[in-house]
């Protein structure tokens, strides 16, 4: 009976890989950046995006000429430990993760993973556990997947790091950041996260999320953690907007 059961799910796992074979055959894949055929992300644009190199400001990560707070951290600084990013949102970047955000585009998760590994080492804090910025049960189900999840899961795989995925939760429903101003997003955010307590006690998490604006999501989560015990926040984004 084993062995009927392992040969029926070899034959259904075999079935699969033919079916995106002839998928990939009759929809080769396409660089989201650049539309050539053969990658969802080619080479020349993974290489094209631009790196977030110093000076840039100690607390919220944002490029400038010099390395202190910027006048926004200065006006109003971000209660979390520092903010660090990868890359500037920008160009093609800007496409593949809009594409990998809300069209779907898991496979995108390996280039976008492989620019926060390669920040790795820049980072100046040490870290406990990956935390993913949590999506609210609804969108959830909305999207089918939290794409600050499958980032986290690769970074941790990556540079041997555990993700918790189940302590911070998104307890209240909040609308689009997208075109809000600072203090807007600040007050949508407000209170939308949740730790529970005793899971991060004592450790210093690394928020994981795609993309920092204000970095006011990424702030409300780091309050949430700190009322749950995290000893340290530091978030780590692929990308920065300007």
């Amino acid at each position: 009976m084993r062995d009927l059961e392992g040969n029926a799910v070899a034959i259904v796992a075999g079935m699969q890989r033919l079916g995106h074979v002839l998928l990939d055959l009759l929809y080769p894949p396409r660089c989201v950046g650049c539309g050539q055929v053969g990658m969802p992300f080619c080479t020349t644009c993974y290489v094209a995006v631009p790196r977030i190199k110093p000076p840039f400001c100690p607390l919220c990560g944002k490029p400038q000429e010099r390395s202190a707070l910027c006048p926004q951290c200065v006006d109003r600084p971000l209660d979390i430990d520092g903010v660090r990013s990868a890359c500037l949102f920008e160009g093609a970047l800007r496409e593949a993760i809009h594409c990998f955000k809300y069209d779907n585009v898991r496979v995108l998760t390996q280039p976008l993973g492989d620019l926060l590994v390669g920040f790795w080492e820049q980072l100046p804090c040490p870290v406990d556990a990956l935390v993913p910025v949590p999506l609210h049960k609804q969108r959830l189900r909305e999207r089918g997947y939290n794409q600050a999840l499958l980032l986290a899961q690769y970074l941790g795989k990556a540079v041997g790091v555990p993700v918790v995925r189940d302590a911070l939760s998104r307890v209240r429903y909040t609308a689009s950041q997208a075109h809000l101003g600072a203090r807007e997003r600040r007050e949508n955010v407000a209170g939308a996260f949740r730790c529970a307590m005793g899971q991060l006690q004592g450790r210093r998490v690394l928020l994981i999320d795609d993309v920092c604006t204000t970095g006011s999501t990424l702030e409300a989560c780091c309050m949430a953690l700190k009322l749950g015990g995290a000893q340290s926040v530091w978030a780590l984004t692929v990308a920065r907007a300007r």
